[in-house]
């Protein structure tokens, strides 16, 4: 058995892997902002114009559409890299690539050219996701990656506050152009950063004192005694282990269902409030933003829990309970006001539980693959994710009422709660 290193000197640590949880953050911030400038663009006249999309609601839908497929794809097919590359590379492959997809396009007036940046886009992204789960499985013990993965998923909660106005703002100003432009400027920031102050392992990087590799390394080593030979067994040896680890595919059927769910509900809850509830439309935008204020304080809660707690599962299932619950009580609801915060407290149930799932991921899968792995569990949550909305709109064309899409959802979230409880079954 591997002995933990004791602690030679008096040194204090340094902070390095703190600054890589936030340079994790800034990096999925931008990348989730570069995704929905095509959103704000369709809104646009003078881009609608230029790219002869006026009245084409189909090419519009097509370049999310394009995006969506090329980013859950390459998230399950070149998660790999990282494994073979290691992240730092793989990482900087990917910004290098979304950069690229933006400077395409700010220059086409082609619509198949501005499908090629939105496939492209979906490339980059697809390989940066999963590497998010590498570097904190490569430099956090096991007791800090709570924390660690609250604060570079921060990035999701946070890009929905920050992309609208952003990009708003550069198309106001500038020109829909130079929004791709000006976000490709923004891009180099996490490439200067990823360039400069990452490496893969702490023992790369010349920035980490004795003192902090020794803290690190200690916490890793039980992690690495309990995966034993996984540890040291080839690619191949450690791919066929995870096609036979149960507890793993019951984390990527939650994942199913929590994006699922997240997917649904973000895609028709304006329609829900404006429509089904009655909402003007100045009401409607701060109560559509009120899911990710609710985020933001759950998942910062969720990291702190995390590492005190120790267990994983017993927090999935609280919060796809509770994400359920918000959400069957908002169609329930008599009071319009009440049925909005009733979502907002179930999405907000939801992201309580987002730390805790890339958690147990880095848990439960060696480090040689953990690369792979999150691709596997990123690619098919987003797959079946992209179908939630037309499942939706499927049930609400049936009922003919949005309350009975969103009730259905409930559903799904109820399937995610079982799988939870399995997981806690498993003692994680």
């Amino acid at each position: 058995m591997e002995q933990i290193p004791e602690r030679t000197t008096n040194q204090k640590p340094t902070s390095q892997r703190h600054l890589l949880s936030f340079i994790l953050l800034i990096t999925l911030l931008i990348a989730f902002i570069d995704r929905v400038n095509i959103s704000v663009l369709i809104a646009d006249p003078h881009f609608l114009n230029d790219m002869q999309l006026a009245g084409q609601p189909m090419k519009m839908g097509m370049l999310m559409t394009a995006f969506l497929f090329a980013y859950g794809t390459c998230s399950f097919l070149l998660a790999p890299l990282g494994d073979y590359l290691g992240p730092r590379k793989a990482m900087l492959i990917a910004v290098v690539i979304w950069i690229l997809s933006l400077v395409i396009g700010g220059l086409t007036s082609l619509f198949a050219l501005l499908i090629v940046s939105r496939i492209l886009l979906g490339i980059g992204e697809g390989l940066h996701y999963p590497m998010q789960n590498t570097f904190v499985k490569n430099w956090f013990p096991v007791k800090e990656r709570g924390r660690a993965n609250m604060v570079w998923s921060m990035g999701i909660t946070l890009a929905p506050v920050v992309s609208m106005p952003l990009v708003s703002a550069l198309i106001y100003f500038a020109g829909w152009r130079f929004s791709f432009f000006g976000l490709a400027l923004i891009g180099l920031i996490p490439l200067a950063l990823l360039w400069f102050f990452t490496a893969d392992t702490p023992r790369q990087n010349s920035r980490v004192n004795s003192a902090e590799l020794e803290l690190i390394e200690s916490g890793l080593v039980t992690e690495k005694n309990t995966h034993g030979e996984l540890e040291q067994g080839t690619f191949k040896q450690n791919i066929k282990s995870l096609t036979k680890n149960t507890s793993f595919w019951l984390l990527v059927l939650f994942m199913c269902c929590q994006s699922f769910v997240y997917f649904g509900v973000m895609t028709w809850l304006p329609a829900y409030l404006k429509n089904a509830r009655g909402f003007s439309w100045a009401a409607m935008g701060a109560l559509a933003s009120l899911p990710g204020v609710m985020g933001f304080f759950t998942k910062l809660i969720s990291g702190f829990v995390l590492d005190s707690f120790g267990r994983r599962a017993p927090i999935l299932l609280i919060a796809m309970i509770g994400l359920g619950t918000g959400i069957y009580s908002s169609v329930a609801a008599t009071s319009n006001v009440m049925s909005a915060v009733f979502i907002a407290l179930g999405m907000g149930f939801m992201s309580f539980g987002t730390p805790a799932a890339y958690t147990l991921l880095q848990d439960l899968v060696p480090g040689k693959i953990i690369s792979t792995a999150s691709g596997i569990l990123v690619g098919l949550s987003n797959a079946l994710s992209g179908f939630a909305p037309l499942a939706v709109g499927l049930v609400i064309g049936a009922t003919g009422h949005t309350e009975s899409g969103i009730a259905f959802l409930s559903a799904v979230a109820a399937l995610g709660a079982a799988t939870a409880f399995l997981l806690l079954l498993r003692k994680h």
